[in-house]
């Protein structure tokens, strides 16, 4: 048995390390590239003469002229300054999913196998990789049930996109475009669903979850209409609470001649367990990066997987991944398909990992992630439900599947301390800051964990354990956690303006200047 320790002496790393663009001087390399000799010259012509005139620069880019040195001194500075998997337990970034990436798979990535292809390569010589992704295509058809996969999605919400244009399509294929004008979600389903469906023109009506944490059926069908293009949902939604009459859900839809599209983010309690099509759905998809293992981090990388049944398969993005009995190709010719999504074919290096995730578990091994998932969160939520301030809305007495949805609503009334407040503190703990919600805070102050198959007891007690004395300090010395992070690299506190007022917002170097010029 391991040992957890209730109060870690932790502190970060804080270098007060500059931005690159800051950093460097005029004249300094990191390499010197030597000229091209003269009888290349002679044979080739000048560099400055092939390029076309309108495509030369009139002046160099502001880049940072830096050594190699200076530039490896400076990201080793920053990779201290900063947590993930590698270094701390991030069972409380629930919905994301953080599991632990095999070692061996990173290696598989890091192949020069992989690494030095190019996607405009001839086919012939990408059978490799194409094996893969077909490959993969093919256990997920068997986890879905679907029928057609396409991998072109370059995460979830460029899937839940693909799963949108693919409900326009079938509908306007039917001769009913612009009759059936109406996609039906959920407030507590991702905001990809309603955003991908208000972004191609869709009506958006939303359904509430009533105290057993569920959409009531009822309030479905009274939304449902010859209007009704199709109800998009996750289940089990970021409560944790599996929707188990989920089948009527779907059945009252076709009865009106809509199509079910089932976000299936929070796939990790039911691996093996229950599939998309066996509920009656139309399509799916899922966040190969999360559900299968990669690491993920600074918006990427990321993958998705769109999954359809066979009346939706020729609709699907393009290329999709085929086999002939002798060779993998790129199959483009699909004319109804909602076409490209993106450049080229995918997110290869997520897809490998996928691939040998899912071989070195096997069908058993798949359906134990889920039943694991279950019962470290079972176990988790039993200790932290003990602690004082801290509450499980909706639903009492009911088992969440792989995440639930806490509240620190007691405790922010007896103390004046908040989620944000705590999630700012559990940092001093060597914990990454926690999910509370995507969406409006439906539930009052809230907490989101996820502790999936990957962590083990002992890092779900020291886990809880560290919320457990941050909640002692709310009451006994709140203004130690009101004024955290204390440990941190970044040890102040963010001022939000800067990340939600569009007139301070600026997301690459030349905005912020231009935010400084103008202030």
């Amino acid at each position: 048995m391991g040992k957890f320790r209730r109060n870690r002496d932790f502190h970060e790393a804080r270098w007060d390390e500059p931005i690159i663009l800051e950093l460097g001087n005029r004249g300094e390399r990191g390499i010197l590239i030597p000229q091209a000799s003269e009888h290349v010259r002679d044979k080739a012509g000048r560099v400055e003469d092939l390029v076309p005139e309108r495509l030369r620069r009139k002046s160099a880019p502001a880049l940072p002229e830096m050594s190699q040195m200076q530039v490896l001194r400076h990201y080793m500075r920053l990779s201290q300054e900063t947590l993930g998997t590698d270094l701390n337990i991030d069972i409380g970034l629930g919905t994301c999913t953080m599991k632990y990436s095999p070692k061996i798979n990173e290696q598989f990535v890091r192949s020069p196998k992989l690494m030095e292809l190019h996607p405009y390569q001839d086919e012939s010589t990408l059978q490799g990789i194409l094996e893969i992704m077909y490959k993969v295509s093919q256990y997920l058809k068997a986890i879905s049930g679907m029928s057609c996969v396409s991998l072109q999605p370059s995460g979830g919400s460029q899937a839940i996109f693909a799963n949108v244009e693919t409900i326009r399509a079938y509908h306007e294929a039917n001769g009913e475009g612009k009759l059936r004008n109406e996609i039906i979600t959920t407030i507590l389903s991702h905001p990809a669903n309603p955003g991908a469906a208000a972004t191609l023109g869709y009506k958006v009506i939303t359904l509430f979850p009533g105290q057993d944490g569920l959409p009531d059926v009822e309030a479905l069908k009274a939304a449902l209409s010859e209007h009704t293009a199709a109800l998009m949902l996750t289940n089990p939604e970021d409560t944790g609470i599996y929707n188990d009459k989920i089948r009527g859900f779907v059945d009252a839809v076709h009865e009106v001649g809509g199509l079910c599209a089932y976000d299936q983010a929070n796939l990790n309690g039911v691996f093996g367990i229950t599939r998309a099509r066996d509920a009656g759905f139309d399509m799916c998809h899922y966040n190969l990066h999360k559900s299968f293992s990669s690491p993920h981090g600074c918006q990427g990388p990321c993958a998705g997987a769109q999954c359809v049944s066979e009346k939706l398969a020729k609709f699907v993005a393009v290329p999709t991944v085929e086999f002939d009995g002798k060779k993998y190709y790129l199959d483009y010719r699909r004319p109804d398909s909602i076409g490209k999504l993106r450049k080229f074919y995918g997110v290869p290096a997520v897809l490998v990992r996928v691939y040998a995730y899912i071989r070195s578990l096997g069908p058993d091994g798949m359906k134990e992630i889920g039943e694991l998932s279950i019962l470290n969160n079972n176990y988790m939520l039993k200790k932290l439900l003990t602690i004082k301030g801290l509450s499980m809305p909706w639903a009492e007495g009911k088992f969440r599947m792989e995440q639930a949805r806490l509240s620190w609503e007691q405790l922010t009334q007896d103390t004046g301390v908040t989620t944000d407040d705590i999630c700012r503190r559990i940092v001093d703990y060597g914990f990454q800051d926690y999910f509370s919600s995507h969406h409006p805070r439906v539930i009052p102050e809230p907490f989101t964990p996820e502790p999936v198959e990957t962590y083990s007891k002992d890092d779900i007690d020291e886990f809880v354990e560290a919320f457990r004395s941050i909640a002692e300090e709310a009451y006994t010395d709140p203004e130690v956690v009101r004024t955290a992070p204390h440990k941190a690299a970044l040890a102040t506190q963010i001022d939000e303006a800067y990340m939600t007022e569009w007139d301070k917002f600026a997301t690459t170097w030349r905005a912020y200047n231009k935010y400084l010029r103008d202030k």
